[in-house]
């Protein structure tokens, strides 16, 4: 018998309050709702969480797998690692991580082959490496570095200056920053987006209204700022500004919530004056996709999927009189995911069955010339400006680590320009590309990785799948060391891109959201059945995994099919599909899950919401529920209810337990220390499970 099999420890008291509201004509229980305060600065909401930690630890430290996970994963972590690099006035400018750094630093060099000099090392802002460099813009001329902060996981940024010669930081601060762009006009200052001050201790859950954009000078104060477009009579509109490779055009996207409709205004900066910021529509009504991808000698690209759902490429003269839009690449059989000018030339980046390919033209979009890719994988870059010489894009698979390539615009030939030194043999393992029938017929495509040897032997063995299915998200190869450790341990992982994602365009989403969001859970539990009745894994050994929606995902399906799954790990998930949008980002997303106030959507959204649909008299799977006291994108009272519902239902003697990680978000800036324990805590929990057993005696394979 599994350790998860044996019945768990007793779970904390959990107080349940009498509170039923009736919502369309039904009474709904929310006993609860006391776990949505902010754990920050309630007493008895941090006690709970403390307690069930305390739980938790205990019941994972009994793990035999959990030493041998961690080891392997931090093993198979410790590469060097780096990001993509940004050319601005001749200088590099690049992410780097020695191995097992909590955070990447930034580097500059003169030149391809000059000395690398660090700029930014973020690891020294915080004890415990929960401080993190975000995003990062130099100045067109390299002489200025525009940077973000996150602290402790959360979506706000503070924002900071440095002079790239000497290293210093300058004075300017500006705070209150989110979902923002970050982008120079010339070096005298930049353009950004914030909301106003939250009202005291509201920084964590205040919903986000009145996006506005600004534009802060160099060597002022932040209330000097210079308002530049706000919608005060449309507070729920979002704005962000991007400035032209030319430096002649500021163009401001225009957004209602998640879904992919904008609207597209220009300033023109030729015509600025100190002060004025005068905006005028290019693009009105919010009907369909515009994403800038570069202005030059008079011309704009732009992509778009108006009349195109799979994307294509259209130009633009905004100073003429009249201006008319013109097709320069039609749309294809495959989504256009990313374009550039870069050079002289148009570099395209396509999506075919949620596997990328890249193509080289001219900037009339003829003489394509294919960019040869390794296989299966995901390519991602092919950033630059016009008159670069090069591109960079980098590459990755499940069982290969991201290189990064340089592009010769000139010659067209790729060549490495970083790649890690590996701890193990990526041609051991098995990518495979796999397509099933779901609930309605509708084909969907699977990834499965093995190892060779498992793949070989072709009997069942404990499987991984992970999912998604939401706001028009594509899924695709990428490389995890806790997912390398599972397949070194003689497991298989799964990816299944379900409806609801990005993967196929426009229609692809629709399919999945709305009153369509049960095609979400049909095509994950049709995954499931694919992999068992093939011979893959059985539901004794098959475990889920997904994160945000990807959490709300694996709540639903566990609700709905308890019996396919032996342990489920839903992470940072929207649970309470019937308060979701009272808190931070939950207001966005009512474009993929309908509005909990509107009767017809209330009845779609309670039919599957986690929360409101355990099924109690069935055996559960064991559940490992994982949020951060940090998130304030999906606030972790989402997973505290979830968890008190789960533990108080009688839905049998597995384990329900949930780990809440301190000083954390919702993932991004996470320190490597942090990401290591819990993804040895979530598979040493899914491996007991599924009966996954690790090497024994040994800590990992040795680097070769």
């Amino acid at each position: 018998m599994t350790q998860a099999a044996s019945p768990p420890p007793a779970y904390p008291a959990t107080r349940k309050d009498a509170l039923v509201e009736t919502l369309f004509g039904e009474a709904i229980a929310d006993p609860y709702r006391w776990l949505e305060n902010d754990v920050r600065s309630d007493p008895e909401v941090a006690d709970w969480v403390e307690r069930q930690n305390a739980l938790t630890a205990r019941y994972l430290a009994g793990l035999p797998q959990r030493d041998w996970l961690r080891a392997r994963i931090r093993d198979l972590m410790n590469h060097e690692r780096f990001g993509l690099p940004v050319r601005a006035g001749g200088r590099y400018f690049y992410m780097r991580n020695a191995g097992l750094q909590n955070q990447a630093q930034l580097f500059v060099r003169k030149g391809l082959s000059g000395k690398p000099r660090l700029l930014v090392d973020p690891n020294a802002w915080a004890a415990d490496g929960a401080t993190a460099l975000d995003a990062w813009k130099p100045s067109r001329d390299g002489r200025f570095l525009l940077y973000s902060v996150q602290d402790g996981g959360s979506d706000w940024r503070t924002l900071k200056v440095l002079d790239v010669g000497s290293g210093e930081v300058l004075g300017d601060t500006v705070r209150w920053a989110k979902f923002t762009h970050l982008d120079w006009v010339g070096s005298e200052g930049f353009l950004y987006s914030r909301f106003p001050e939250p009202a005291p201790g509201e920084a964590f859950q205040q919903r986000s209204y009145n996006q506005t954009v600004w534009f802060h000078r160099l060597g002022t104060d932040q209330a000097a700022d210079e308002l530049v477009h706000a919608t005060p009579d449309h507070p729920e509109l979002g704005h962000a500004a991007q400035v032209t490779a030319d430096g002649r055009w500021a163009v401001i996207t225009t957004s209602s919530g998640t879904d992919a409709r904008h609207a597209i205004h220009l300033i023109d900066l030729k015509a600025r004056r100190k002060g004025q910021w005068l905006v005028r529509e290019l693009v009105g009504g919010m009907d369909h996709d515009w994403q800038l991808v570069e202005s030059l000698n008079g011309t704009m690209w732009f992509l778009t999927n108006q009349g195109a759902p799979l994307y294509r490429l259209v130009s633009i003269d905004p100073a003429a009189p009249v201006p008319q839009w013109h097709e320069v690449v039609v749309e294809s059989a495959d989504k256009l995911e990313h374009a550039a000018v870069v050079g002289d030339k148009l570099v395209l980046n396509y999506l075919r069955d949620a596997s990328s390919r890249a193509v080289v033209l001219d900037l009339a979009g003829q003489a394509a010339s294919e960019i040869a890719l390794a296989d299966i994988g995901t390519a991602s870059g092919f950033h630059g400006e016009p008159g670069d010489p090069e591109t960079f894009y980098a590459f990755t698979s499940f069982n290969r680590p991201s290189s990064i390539y340089r592009l010769d615009l000139a010659t067209g030939k790729s060549q490495v320009f970083a790649q890690p030194e590996l701890g193990f043999d990526p041609d051991q393992f098995v990518v495979e590309q796999r397509f099933y029938a779901s609930k309605d017929g509708t084909r969907v495509p699977l990834f499965l990785v093995r190892g060779k040897a498992a793949a070989a032997a072709g009997k069942p063995v404990p499987t991984l799948l992970y999912g998604y299915g939401g706001f028009d998200v594509s899924l695709t190869p990428a490389f995890a060391a806790s997912r390398l450790a599972w397949l070194e341990a003689g497991g298989a992982f799964a990816l299944a891109n379900i409806r609801g994602g990005g993967e196929y365009g426009r229609a692809w989403h629709d399919g999945g959201r709305l009153a369509n969001k049960q095609n979400v859970f049909d095509d994950f539990i049709a995954a499931a059945e694919y992999l068992i009745a093939d011979g893959i894994t059985t539901a004794r050994q098959l475990a889920v995994q997904g994160g945000s929606n990807g959490g709300l995902l694996v709540g639903a399906v566990v609700n709905q099919r308890p019996d396919l799954f032996a342990a489920a790990n839903p992470q940072v998930g929207v649970m309470d599909m019937l308060r979701f949008d009272r808190f931070t980002a939950g207001r966005y997303w009512v474009d993929d899950y309908g509005h909990p106030d509107r009767e017809a959507d209330f009845h779609v959204l309670r039919a599957y919401s986690p929360l409101h649909n355990i099924a109690s008299g069935k055996a559960y799977p064991a559940i490992l529920v994982t949020t951060a006291d940090t998130d304030d994108r999906v606030v972790p009272g989402h997973s505290f209810k979830y968890t008190a519902a789960l533990q108080a239902a009688p839905i049998g003697n597995q384990p329900h337990l949930i780990r809440v990680e301190t000083r954390a978000g919702h993932g991004s800036g996470k320190p490597t220390d942090k990401a290591i324990e819990e993804s040895a805590d979530v598979l040493a929990f899914l491996a007991a499970a599924t009966g996954l057993n690790v090497p024994a005696g040994a800590s990992g394979m040795q680097r070769r």
